[in-house]
Formats: C-alpha cells, structure tokens, sequence
C-alpha cells in the first residue's frame, strides 16, 4: 500500500509506506527525516497499487496533540525567523534574497538549527551576517545558497498553464533542458512563452520531446510530395498530438489531416507490392553444368535429351581407354617442352 503526504497545503508529495496505519485524507501524520518525525497532513489516503513499491519510508503514525502543538510552534518561530533574517541582511546591505527558514529541534547533536535558504547573483561573504542572526535568534544559524529553480520550488506557484508548478508539487530532479527541444517542438523561440516562474526554460518541455523525436524520424518532412486518399498533395504541417500530417491537395487546394500511416513510404509500398505485383511465374530447374561448353550455338539450343553425354556419364568401359590415352600423351608433351627449352629441334 501507499499513501501521499505534503509538509505544506498544495506543497510537493511525498510518499510513504503506511504499514499499519490507516490515516484518512486531512489527518496529520508523523513521517520520517534525517532530523527526526515531522508533522505533515495526508493528501491521499493509503490503497493498494498494481506494481510492486518499495524502498518507501515507513509512516511513524498518527500526530498526537503534542505533535501538533510543537508544529505550530515551529511554524511561528519559521516566521519569526523570517522577519529577524530579512531586517538583518537590510543592515548589512546584502545583495541577498531570503527563499525559505527551517526550524529543527529534534537533533542529538544540538538543542536548536534554524536554517536560511537564500539566493544571490553571486558568492556572499556572510560571516558577519551570521554572528548577528545567531545572537538575535538564540540558535545555530546555518545559511545555504540555492539556484533559481530551487527556488521555484521552495516558493512554490502557478505556472503558465494555470497548475501548480510541477518542481514543488511531484518533480524531484530537474533534467536539462535546450533550446533545441522549443524547436523541435515548432514553439515560438520568444524567452517569454517558453520559461517558467524561475526564468529557466520550462521543465515540461522535456515531457513530450521523445514524442515528437520518433513523430518527426518517420513522418515525411514539410515539403514532400505525398499521396494520400483524398488524392496527391505537398505535406505543410504535422500534428503530433493526434498523429497526423497537413497536407495542401495539388487538384483543389484545400488542406486536410491525414493520418501518419496513410502518406508513410513504407506502407505505400507494401501495399502497392501486396496488390499490384503479379504472381512469381514458377522456378524451373536448370541442367548441371557439363565439363566442357557446347562447339556451335546449336549445340547450345539443342534439347537436354539431344545434348552429347558428359565424360562422367560414359559407361565403365568406354572411359577407360580415354584416360589410357590422357595418360599416355601427358609424357611427349613433357618431353617436346624439355626440346624447346634446350634449343634443339623435336624429331
């Protein structure tokens, strides 16, 4: 089973395993982190998935009231926090931008950690700024510098589509993403209508790029001459939701969607082969070829039954005396040759 909780309303999820626990949506949850079990509320209720999950962290159980009570403390002391940091960077005059303050309380090693989450255009020597926030705020202050999708998602937003932006509701890595993608895409290359909330290029742009990669390997390119059902056209667009190409027809010149499979190559020409191709005339075997060629070109045409018989196919008694003969000749030729090599004239 599996269930889904969130640290924050409409923040990102996290999934747990709730073992024997059976908290129901809006319940306050204990779940599991390096600094201990933090209060978080339940956003979807434990049910049983189809694939097999594991390596969840397991559900600590049901928040008590002082579970609850120590949550809302933290969250006043965060915000507190939050005030004391940003006056305090004001003073120094830091061109620092405070994102996020964490609370922890529950550590062995220390009694309290706030921790300021910060972005900069570049490094920041903060020594003294964090001498002045561990006196103002009684409590080890650790500062930690985060790039602008990280801060994306500590903020959290709405994207372009009008949703919650997917880095701070289900996205855990952030893939890179080009220019080229935009491109391939055939979306306008304008920085505006193609960043998120953190002026990076959208992360959503990765989502159905492998789509349009194979669409635009085997659709034929904006251009091509085409046949299509509805008769010959040129290709001037593609559509690769629905799979299916824009083609102008050349006798009206009307436009109209067809599908991938209808002005594909292939299946053009294996359905041109399946119905136009006639009948293979049937395989009609050869004779072995003999061991010597035919003297005139009528022998060459004469019937296999009229053909001189091969040197094999004589009988025993016939081939014995030809190859007396053979050898017989072999030595004067030897001998003739040896004549001319010392000069002398053959008798």
């Amino acid at each position: 089973m599996v269930m889904a909780v969130s640290f924050e309303r409409y923040g990102r999820l996290y999934y747990l395993d709730p073992g024997e626990f059976r908290p129901r949506v809006g319940d306050k949850v204990l779940v599991p982190t390096d600094d201990g079990p933090e209060v978080a509320e339940c956003v979807w209720a434990p049910q049983f998935v189809t694939e097999e999950v594991g390596g969840l962290p397991l559900c600590a159980g049901i928040a008590s009231a002082g579970d609850l009570e120590r949550d809302e403390q933290n969250r006043q002391r965060r915000a507190d926090a939050r005030v004391i940091a940003k006056r305090t960077i004001r003073q120094h005059g830091l061109p620092m931008k405070v994102v996020g303050i964490d609370f922890v309380d529950r550590r062995a090693d220390i009694d309290q950690l706030v921790i300021v989450y910060f972005s900069a255009p570049h490094r920041v020597d903060f020594r003294e700024l964090v001498r002045d926030l561990a006196r103002a705020l009684r409590a080890r202050i650790e500062l930690r510098q985060v790039g602008a999708r990280d801060e994306a998602r500590l903020q959290g937003g709405i994207g372009p589509c009008g949703r919650d932006l997917c880095c701070a509701t289900f996205l855990k890595d952030f893939e890179p993403v080009s220019v080229r993608m935009a491109k391939d895409q055939d979306l306008p290359l304008n920085p505006l209508k193609i960043s998120g909330a953190c002026g990076r290029l959208m992360c959503c742009l990765k989502y159905e790029h492998p789509l349009y990669q194979e669409f635009n390997a085997k659709a034929p390119q904006v251009g091509t001459a085409v046949e299509t059902p509805a008769g010959d056209g040129v290709v001037v667009g593609h559509n690769v939701p629905s799979d299916t190409v824009v083609v102008r027809l050349a006798a009206s010149g009307r436009r109209c969607a067809c599908s991938r499979a209808d002005v594909c190559s292939p299946r053009q020409q294996y359905e041109a082969s399946s119905t136009t191709t006639p009948d293979a005339a049937p395989v009609v075997p050869q004779a072995p070829a003999t061991a010597q060629a035919p003297a005139t070109a009528e022998a060459a045409v004469r019937p296999l039954e009229q053909a001189p018989p091969a040197a094999d196919a004589l009988p025993v008694e016939d081939a014995a005396p030809a190859a007396e003969e053979r050898r017989t000749r072999k030595p004067r030729r030897r001998r003739r040759l040896r004549h001319d090599d010392e000069g002398e004239t053959p008798q």
